[in-house]
């Protein structure tokens, strides 16, 4: 491993290769240098006691960058020589660093896929950014991606919608309208076994071929999908790919899996007249394991179609396939991967979220108990216009309405991706577009501050042993590690690595900005200076820029 493709990293590697052990064996303690590594592996080894092992090592050992080797009881610490690596970083971070390390791998993550049956709630939003940003460090870090969106366009729910759409004018139809349809046709269909009979037609009408149904689903499907890319790409989220599900029924590619899941001997009729797939063996927590792929009159569901959707994403990107879902698919997740293992096919990587908490409690769309997410950000615009119009009254009102709409983004995309996804996030708004504190206008602001300072005066010839106190050391060591963050990120799947690291490194900053003078200081100290903020400012910018929060140049 080269120095700068994960500087942090580098050091842990040469310390662990003049030792002759094991990575991870090498600790980062919170006091007594920087590394640590446990003598009790090599005093066995030796036969020696771990304290003489570690005492000895200490006044014999050299790795470079490395200034300091103590010895603590067993323990040998490290103290990284912070005037040569620091020089080494320093020199060698711009836009680029931490990412375009990889070099002809494909890519493809899919994530999103809102049934096309009405505008999308807050909740839906969660998928979609962090899809997003997985999808920014995908290509950040050099993969040749494609992001793609799966069109839920023959499912129960989007017949729901178009049984209910019937009865009026299609052409002139507005986005806006179908939240009501659909709702109101859900208790209808709930209510009275007659209404959904009428539903499973026009998806068996669908599947049959029939012109008629096909375009009036076509029709409604446009106009969702049109409305909710709309409304995503306000938060700056778009798609290479829009594919549909119901090109799995036209072009028979259900027919085909169907055919290769009978070859496995898995497959059975139930007494209900279901085509089923026997997931005996697998980890499946259900009594009885098994898949429904098709309906009793023949039509197929969901599942059936993503099996076959599924296998094609995996041929189109096997170096990296990603999906992300929300945590009610884990037992279907589980399913499908039984399946994919079954007929050879390995699994993508999975992202499960949880849910986005209001004051209301969860949100659902067939119940219509939710709050829209065109509102939500509409809400988010006139909040953060009220805080700009209070902080910089000056501003002309077109510079105003252009901060606010980034505030706004920044706020509601940093609020949701800075939590992991696993966990429930908590919405409010006090905090969520605070300038300071753990928020997206905050790292904005930061930015905006080192932006600043870069734009009185330039950096020039510089000498890293000039920044000598403890909050410089401080920030080079998180510079230093953002490579390592991104590797991290990727790694797990949690963009909000990303997030919290950006927030330690503003808090630094901050703390620097507001400790030390720049450009009053000595002209060898400004110099070092200067170059530690500009570095600064590329990493903040690759990091928002990853998370999909817009950058601000003056705040």
């Amino acid at each position: 491993m080269t120095f700068m493709k994960n500087p942090w990293l580098y050091l842990k590697r040469e310390i662990a290769r003049v030792l002759e052990v094991d990575i991870k064996e090498i600790e980062e303690p919170e006091k007594y240098g920087d590394f640590a590594y446990a003598c009790f592996s090599l005093s066995k080894k030796l036969k020696k006691d771990p304290k003489e092992v570690a005492k000895e090592l200490s006044k014999k050992l050299k790795v470079k960058f490395i200034e300091k080797i103590g010895a603590i009881g067993p323990y040998l610490n490290f103290y990284v020589d912070w005037k040569e690596f620091g020089q080494e970083l320093l020199k060698n971070i711009n836009e680029k660093y931490g990412g375009f390390l990889v070099k002809g791998k494909k890519a493809l993550i899919e994530h999103t896929s809102i049934n096309p049956n009405a505008s999308p709630h807050v909740g839906r939003a969660r998928n979609a950014i962090i899809g997003d940003s997985l999808a920014r460090l995908i290509k950040f870090l050099g993969y040749e991606t494609e992001v793609h969106y799966l069109v839920n366009d023959v499912g129960k729910q989007i017949a729901i919608l178009v049984y209910g759409a019937m009865s009026k004018n299609i052409e002139k139809l507005k986005f806006e309208e179908l939240l009501e349809i659909y709702v109101k046709m859900s208790k209808k269909v709930e209510e009275n076994p007659e209404h959904e009979k009428k539903v499973f037609e026009l998806l068996s009408k669908f599947e049959k071929g029939d012109k008629e149904t096909m375009n009036l689903f076509k029709k409604i499907v446009s106009l969702c999908v049109d409305g909710q890319k709309r409304i995503l790409a306000e938060l700056g989220i778009k798609y290479d790919y829009f594919d549909y599900e119901s090109e799995y029924i036209i072009n028979k590619r259900t027919e085909e899996v169907l055919k290769m899941l009978e070859k496995t001997g898995r497959l059975f009729t139930d007494d209900n007249g279901r085509k089923v797939l026997d997931l005996k063996g697998f980890d499946i927590p259900m009594e009885s394991p098994a898949f429904v792929l098709l309906r009793s009159d023949g039509t197929s569901l969901y599942e059936l179609r993503d099996i076959a959707y599924t296998i094609d994403k995996i041929k189109k990107a096997k170096d990296l396939n990603i999906v992300v879902l929300g945590e009610d698919h884990k037992l279907y997740f589980k399913q499908l991967s039984a399946t994919l293992k079954i007929l050879g096919y390995e699994t993508p990587r999975v992202v499960h979220y949880s849910f986005v908490l209001l004051p209301t409690g969860k949100m659902s769309t067939r119940k219509g108990e939710l709050v829209l997410l065109e509102d939500f950000i509409k809400e988010a615009y006139e909040k953060a216009m009220k805080e700009i119009e209070k902080r910089y009254p000056e501003l002309p009102k077109n510079e105003k309405e252009t901060r606010a709409k980034k505030v706004a983004v920044g706020a509601v995309r940093y609020s949701i991706i800075k939590v992991s996804p696993e966990k429930n996030v908590m919405f409010n708004w006090e905090e969520v577009l605070r300038f300071d504190g753990n928020t997206g206008p905050y790292l904005q602001y930061t930015y905006a501050r080192a932006n600043s300072i870069l734009k009185k005066a330039k950096v020039r010839d510089f000498e890293a042993k000039y920044l000598e106190s403890e909050i410089e050391k401080e920030i080079l060591k998180l510079l230093s590690k953002y490579p390592e963050v991104l590797d991290r990120t990727l790694n797990d799947l949690k963009p909000n690595y990303v997030a919290n690291y950006l927030y330690e490194l503003s808090n630094s900053f901050n703390k620097f900005y507001q400790s030390l003078p720049v450009l009053k200081s000595e002209e060898k100290i400004r110099n070092a200076r200067l170059k530690l903020v500009e570095s600064v400012k590329f990493v903040l910018e690759s990091g928002l820029n990853i998370l999909g929060i817009p950058i601000l140049e003056e705040m």
